[in-house]
């Protein structure tokens, strides 16, 4: 594991698979998913989802960033995040992707206790094939992916092929 400190608050991870590019999807769409989480070894379940991912059908996985440690926001009285960007290939529709992105999570020992809690794992879609979706339960792009270190810089050192 290589580790470089931005700051003194931000430092950056690369693993063997974070950041890395991967080859060819017959999937129609493009989906670039923030992931997050601060309870337990974080980067091993990081590595964990990657491997769930590149078995399960639905999706294929184009590309990751390197991995953020990063300070909490919302609720700051807990242990700092960890975050990366990964870009997935599906022919799920947005509504159906999140759903099934809501049940990796649980997959992974999610539990939603209260807003900005501490957590195993959190995904967030940030972008879908360049779509605007508007609806009660999902906006996308992410409405507030640019606000964030913890998504702007992995995004910004995503390997080549991932982009938006």
């Amino acid at each position: 594991m290589l580790r470089r400190r931005l700051d003194d608050e931000l430092t950056l991870i690369r693993r063997p698979r974070f950041p890395a590019g991967f080859g060819a999807s017959a999937h129609r769409y493009r989906v670039t998913v923030g992931i997050g989480g601060n309870l337990g070894d974080v980067v091993r379940r990081f590595e964990r989802l990657l491997v769930f991912f590149r078995r399960d059908p639905r999706v294929d996985v184009a590309a990751t960033a390197p991995i953020l440690k990063n300070p909490p926001f919302g609720f700051a009285e807990q242990a700092d995040f960890f975050n990366s960007v990964i870009v997935l290939r599906t022919s799920l529709q947005p509504r159906a992707f999140m759903r099934y992105l809501l049940r990796v999570e649980r997959r992974f020992g999610r539990v939603r206790s209260f807003p900005n809690a501490p957590r195993t794992l959190d995904l967030d879609i940030l972008f879908f094939d360049g779509r605007q979706v508007r609806l009660p339960d999902l906006t996308v792009p992410h409405p507030h992916w640019s606000e964030r270190e913890s998504v702007v810089i992995p995004l910004s050192l995503l390997s080549a092929g991932g982009r938006r």
